[in-house]
Parts: C-alpha cells; sequence; structure tokens
C-alpha cells in the first residue's frame, strides 16, 4: 500500500485553489466561547463585515483586556448559559471546541430543525479560517494521540528546507490568528482535533494524517462511533491527487468511510535513529511527519537533520531528570488509556507508574497484562480512584492518594536505582489542575525538591 517512492506530489511552489467563499458582509455571526479561537474567530470575522455577537456562559472569562480588545470592533458580548435566543437572527454560528455539536443543535432547536439548510451554518474556527486562505497549501494531523509531536516535526523538517511555516490549530495557535497577522507562509500544518474536524464541512487539506483512532473523548462524543467519525472527516474533502496517510490498520476503514485521495500506510520503520525522541510510537510519529512533507519537496537529509535537533515537547515522555539511579518522566500529556499503553510499551526499566485523574474512558483491564509485565508499583491520585481499582486492585501494588505530591513520596521510598518513574496519568486533569500542562509541571517541580 505505501509508495514511499513515488514522485513528489506537489512543487514547492504549490497554491491549492482559493475556496473562494467570502463572509457575508453584514450578516450576524454568533460565536460561542471567549476562549482563544473565539477571540480570533471574533476579530477574524469583525475584520471581514461580520455583526459579531460573542457568547460566554462565564461571565468571569469576560475580562476587562477582552473587552478592550474586541467592543472597538463593535464586537457585541454577551454572557450567561447559551440560549436559543442569543442565536436568533444568526447566518453563523462558531462554536468553541469545548462545546459539543450536537448541545449546540439542541440549542438552536434540534438536528432537525437545521436539516435542508434551515437555521444557520456551523462551522468550527478552522473551517472559518481555512475558507479565507489565499492559497497557501494544507497539511492536516488528526488522531487520538501523538498529534502535537507529529505537526512540530513536520515543521521543523519543512523549515530545514527553508520553507515558511505556519502551525496552529488545536496545537494552541488558531488558523484565525495567521490571517489577522497578514503574514505569507508557504505551507499551512494543523492539529486537529475531533472536536474541531465535527464542524468542519470544507475543508480540505493537500496532505492529510490520522495517526490513530482508539477511546477518547467519550465524555463528549455520543459513542466510538461519532468519535471516529469526526476523526476521518479529515479526508472528506480530499481529491485523488492529495495524499491520506494512515496506519495499516485503518486503510481499509479509510477506503470504506469514502477517502478518494492516494492513500500511503506507516510504519516504525528506524529512518531516523538519531533522535532524542523515546519510543516506537515516536519512530512512527517521524515516519508520518517526513511522507507529509516529503510531498512538498523536502528532502530526507533534510528531514533527518531536523529530527536529530528535534526537541522533545514538555509534557510528552519527557526526561525531567535522573536522581540516585532513577529516572523521572513526565507523560502529563497522557491523558488516555492508550496513551498509557504507548508510554509504558515505550520504556526499557521497571516502571514505577503515577496515574489517575478525570476519567474520560477507555478500557482499564485490558490493559493489566502489560502493566503487570512493566511495572512494579502503581499510586494513583484524584478522583478516579474506584475505577482504576475496579480495573487493576489485587494484581498489581497498588496505593491512592488524594494529591500527586504524596504519591510521589510513597513511590520514591519504594525506588531502587535502575527505576523509571513514570507520570502518564490515562486521565484528564481537570479535577486537580487547570489543565494537564499544570499537572506536569507540578510533577516537575516535585521531583526537583526530592533528595
Amino acid at each position: 500500500m505505501s509508495s514511499i517512492e513515488s514522485n513528489v506530489l506537489f512543487p514547492t511552489s504549490f497554491k491549492a485553489p482559493a475556496s473562494g467563499w467570502r463572509v457575508p458582509r453584514g450578516c450576524l455571526a454568533a460565536v460561542v466561547g471567549a476562549g482563544r479561537s473565539g477571540r480570533a474567530a471574533s476579530r477574524l470575522l469583525a475584520r471581514e463585515g461580520a455583526r459579531v455577537r460573542l457568547l460566554e456562559a462565564n461571565p468571569a472569562n469576560l475580562t476587562e483586556e477582552l473587552r478592550a480588545e474586541l467592543e472597538p470592533l463593535g464586537v457585541e458580548i454577551v454572557a450567561g448559559e447559551q440560549s436559543k435566543a442569543q442565536f436568533e437572527g444568526a447566518a453563523l454560528v462558531v462554536p468553541s471546541p469545548g462545546m459539543p455539536l450536537l448541545k449546540l443543535q439542541e440549542i438552536l432547536g434540534g438536528p432537525e430543525a437545521l436539516a435542508g439548510g434551515q437555521g444557520p451554518e456551523i462551522l468550527a474556527e478552522t473551517e472559518l479560517a481555512w475558507r479565507l486562505l489565499d492559497g497557501e497549501p494544507c497539511i492536516a494531523v488528526t488522531g487520538t494521540s501523538g498529534k502535537t509531536t507529529t505537526v512540530s516535526l513536520a515543521v521543523a523538517m519543512l523549515r530545514a528546507a527553508g520553507r515558511k511555516v505556519f502551525l496552529g490549530g488545536n496545537i494552541g495557535t488558531p488558523l484565525s490568528e495567521y490571517l489577522l497577522s497578514q503574514e505569507a507562509a508557504d505551507v499551512v500544518v494543523l492539529e486537529v482535533s475531533s472536536f474541531q474536524l465535527q464542524a468542519c464541512s470544507r475543508f480540505h487539506p493537500q496532505a492529510a494524517a490520522i495517526l490513530n483512532v482508539t477511546p477518547n473523548h467519550l465524555d463528549y462524543h455520543r459513542d466510538m462511533e461519532e468519535y471516529a467519525s469526526a476523526k476521518f472527516r479529515i479526508f472528506a474533502r480530499q481529491e485523488a491527487g492529495d495524499l491520506a496517510v494512515v496506519p495499516e490498520c485503518l486503510a481499509a476503514e479509510a477506503r470504506r468511510r469514502g477517502c478518494r485521495a492516494r492513500l500511503e500506510t506507516f510504519a516504525a520503520r528506524g529512518r531516523f535513529p538519531a533522535t532524542k525522541l523515546i519510543g516506537r510510537h515516536n519512530d512512527e510519529n517521524c515516519e508520518v511527519a517526513w511522507l507529509l512533507v516529503r510531498a512538498f519537496g523536502v528532502a530526507e537529509a533534510e528531514a533527518a537533520r531536523a529530527v536529530a535537533a528535534f526537541e522533545p515537547i514538555p509534557h510528552r515522555l519527557e526526561r525531567v531528570c535522573e536522581k540516585g539511579g532513577i529516572l523521572y518522566v513526565n507523560d502529563s500529556k497522557s491523558t488516555t488509556v492508550s496513551s498509557m499503553e504507548t508510554a509504558l510499551k515505550a520504556m526499557d526499566r521497571p516502571v514505577l507508574l503515577l496515574c489517575g485523574g478525570r476519567f474520560k474512558g477507555g478500557d482499564l483491564k485490558a490493559l493489566l497484562p502489560l502493566v503487570r509485565a512493566k511495572v512494579r508499583a502503581v499510586a494513583g491520585f484524584g478522583e478516579s480512584q474506584a475505577i482504576f481499582e475496579a480495573a487493576w486492585k489485587g494484581q498489581i501494588d497498588m496505593a491512592w492518594f488524594p494529591a500527586l505530591r504524596p504519591a510521589v513520596e510513597h513511590l520514591r521510598a519504594k525506588a531502587r536505582p535502575g527505576d523509571c518513574m513514570l507520570l502518564s496519568p490515562a486521565t484528564a486533569s481537570f479535577d486537580l489542575y487547570k489543565g494537564m500542562a499544570y499537572r506536569g509541571q507540578d510533577f516537575k517541580d516535585i521531583v526537583g525538591g526530592l533528595a
């Protein structure tokens, strides 16, 4: 299936066709959520001549800084829980990635009320901004895990080849900010989530990849089918001349779901042995990044230089330090059972495992054989004690704590030279932290204070 030796897909100067779509001047656009993507979408819509209404459920998020930024542009700011009346007269609705599409549809009157072009058009901030690009070709990556590392590798490879690149999307910088900056990129590289893809209808990356699809966000999506369907939307608008990259296990599924692009599969090949990245999965991430950028004329030697210089991204199997012969690894980005599985498989030392938090779904019992093979002791923390203990208690040395610090101290007392203490929670962090980065930094701070 893979065609690694095939000709380059796109010439160096390739430009994609512009969509030709424009925001209807004077239309009312309702933006849900005052986070970074909502603010950027509001500014972009105002620039394009729309009347913008920004809806924010939490009044505490409506800071003076935000008002000073948006109110001079004519943006109407409305606080309070969203209701149908707030969307009255809107032609466009741009939801926050954190608002489930089904919930928004229900507020607007239900999916049946929006059928056949009735009601406003719902489009993600990524979709809105993509429609307004001026022919910049696009690389897009989605998957349950590995997205951020893969897009960052792709950008490093493109830059090693002298390309000007914009990196954004789910990685933190909204695509709207690129358009507002009025800078020019040779290639736009986007990390896209299932939340964003659900509200994309015309989004058309010239090269796109799905890294993996395993249970995740089942507290947001109705079921696994809805989640998987959202992921495969990344290929929905691609054509025969485009590139779609998937693991071998998803190739048939991609075709079944209507993928028309040239399909390439990836596997860990050891193509880039000079790397600071840990684990077979990162070998796969390097391979995906290479297949994507190769389509834009990047030479393998340029890609290899980029991989060799690439620094691991914080909170993703990040080596914190080694003290007393014990290696400390921060994998706070592990918010799913499958990402914990990946982390454990990457370890070549006996593991002291830190886990727990706000559970998002997945089969912990199925992971038990790997846990028993790799892990000497488990210390859990946070709110998911009952879930982890139901799966593992009595099968592994396991204790539970209300917070991370006593869990670290418990495992430190059990540690032996040659062990690895691994923070790989398999959960969201929002029971105890504002986000996974805060959890990871707390771990690093605690480890920094250990004797």
